[in-house]
Order: structure tokens, then sequence, then C-alpha cells
């Protein structure tokens, strides 16, 4: 498959007065595939959004390599910008503004048929509301509309940052739709998300930053094998029962954690031994399974043990190259 956004050592370095020297991003590294739906994830002073607006070009990097859609930028910019739609923090809108009002002057603007105004706000279902003023918008609806933004010049990329949020349940089920849909008909979604259990529903693949280096890549299911601790759940007939069974696991040589109605494990070869220890002690197990590793479990673990800033921890280091694109000025979408 080829990449249609990479960034290969990227690097960008703040200094102040106050704090000092801080890395954004320490060679960061991430390559996102033609067609899917890929996950960006970070905690809050990751390098993210940093990463973000670096690709889209308001914000110089001071070294690495960008790429977009096999172009260099931020040389190939004009080549590559009418292709690209995103979305990077709050988009702001005139609020007095109707939301085909708002999609209009940004159609035009873009030198973009008038029919396609109709279809992106079918598309992000806000075709029946479409007439009513922006300041009248939840913050759900605000945020359909600047997905609709982004959608006018149908892009082949186009890079979304917490595009759920403020969306009920129902919003964000519509929205995964959305995105999938999106995918499925050739274009690449980059979709940075706190709601991790839908970047694991809805992502082919992941990037995960901490400290601006890259933690965690690959596709969704390989990195939560990687991360497998290959661990049991163990549940007792009796609650009661579970410091006693703790005490003869750790006795056999396996590792115990203890929770309120349950008992984690680790090291255990064969299942079955588990069993036959407790029944032998009169202990009898209601539940052996599994313990199921999800990309939140993942999310903490990589990031909680990241190193502070100024230490330097090894990390693979097998990616490419991503790079920038400019937004409309007064709503900060781009694309339209």
């Amino acid at each position: 498959m080829s990449a249609v956004l990479e960034t290969e050592g990227l690097r960008k370095t703040y200094r102040s007065r106050r704090r000092g020297v801080r890395h954004a991003l320490d060679g960061f590294d991430m390559r996102v595939e033609a067609g899917q739906v890929h996950g960006f994830l970070g905690p809050n002073g990751s390098g993210k959004t940093t990463t973000l607006r670096t690709l889209l070009g308001l914000i110089r990097p001071d070294g690495g390599r960008m790429a977009i859609l096999g172009q260099e930028v931020p040389e190939a910019l004009p080549t590559v910008a009418g292709q690209v739609g995103a979305i990077v923090e709050s988009p702001q809108f005139f609020p007095n503004f109707t939301a085909r009002d708002t999609l209009s002057l940004l159609a035009e603007a873009g030198e973009v048929p008038r029919q396609r105004i109709d279809e992106v706000l079918e598309l992000v279902g806000l075709r029946d509301r479409a007439g009513e003023r922006v300041k009248t918008y939840s913050l759900g609806m605000k945020q359909r509309l600047a997905v609709a933004s982004a959608l006018l010049k149908n892009p082949r990329l186009l890079i979304l940052d917490e595009p759920a949020n403020g969306l009920d349940p129902g919003g964000i089920r519509e929205m995964r739709t959305l995105m999938r849909n999106l995918a499925e008909s050739g274009m690449t979604v980059v979709l940075s998300s706190h709601i991790l259990g839908e970047i694991q529903l809805i992502c082919d693949s992941v990037t995960i930053i901490s400290l601006g280096r890259r933690v965690a890549f690959g596709p969704v299911g390989e990195v939560l094998a990687q991360h497998s601790t290959g661990g049991l759940r163990v549940r007792l007939e009796a609650v009661t029962d579970l410091p006693a069974a703790a005490d003869t696991l750790i006795r056999a040589g396996i590792r115990v954690t203890g929770h309120a109605d349950h008992l984690t494990l680790a090291g255990v070869d064969k299942p079955a031994a588990v069993t036959r220890l407790l029944a032998e002690q009169g202990l009898y197990v209601s539940e052996l399974a599994p313990v199921a590793v999800d990309l939140e479990s993942v999310f903490l673990e990589l990031t909680a043990t990241a190193p502070v800033p100024g230490q330097h921890r090894q990390v693979d280091q097998s990616t490419k190259v991503g790079g920038p694109v400019q937004p409309d000025a007064t709503t900060g979408v781009w694309g339209a």
C-alpha cells in the first residue's frame, strides 16, 4: 500500500524563560496508508496537536521530513492543499450565518460546485437543519458542520481532531459510520480522539505518541497483540475465598493481582493447573478466562511509562514522512 501521509524524524522545540527548553516533537515518525482510517492518539502535552498543526503548515518544524500524497511539503503545498480537508481543534463560524450560508461562502471561495453543499449536509445529517443559524446549534451540530466544511472539496485525505466532541451516543455511532463509509469510498481518514473505544472500533491502524516520540504503531490488532499479557481472570464461587486463593497461587509461583471480585494471573502456562491447585485447597473456580486487552489499557500503559522530558528511551523507528496545507483563516477548517 502507498503512504498518503508520512513524517520522518520530525522535531519541534519551544524555548521560554519560564519553562526552558521543551521538545514538543522529538524525532517523531508516522505513516498512514491509503484508504485507511488511522487513529492518532496521545495524552495532553504529548505533541499530538503540534504534529497536526505542523502537518497542516500552521507551525514550522525545526527538522525532519514531511510528505502528503507522495509530495514533499511544504514545497509541494500548493499542489496538495486542494486535496486535503482538516479540522484542528475547535473551528469558529459566524454565529448569525446558517449552515447553508456558511458552506455557500466556503464553496464560493474554494470554487466548489453548489450541489456539493447539499451532498455534504446529507453526509453529516444536517440537511433538515441547514436553514438554522449556527448560534442555535449544539456543540455536536457544530462539529458536524465542521466535518461538512472539511468535506466540501471531496478531499483524498481528511484529518479530524476530536470529531465526536459533544456528540451523544447516537451521534458518535453516526460519525463512526460516516468515517467508515468515507474510507470505503477511497478517502484516507486520520482521526484523533480521546474516545479510545471508538478508535478501536473504527480504525484500521493507530499511532500512539508520548512526549514527542512514537511509542506504538501498526494495525490495531497487532498493537493489541504486542501488548497482551496473556493473563487470566479468575473468579471463585465465594468472594471471601479470594485471599486464600491468592496465597495458594503465589506459593505455586504464579503472579497474582487482586481485585474486589476476582484475581488476575500472569505467568500461567497451563490454565487447567490453576483449577486443580485451587480445588486441592477446597477453593472452587466459577470463571477462568483470558484477560482481553483493549486499546485503552495499552494506551495507558504506554503513556504512563513514557520517559520524563530530557530523557530518551528506545522506541520503534520503522516509519517515514508527513506534511502541511493551509486552512481557511475564518473557520479554521481545511478543504473549504
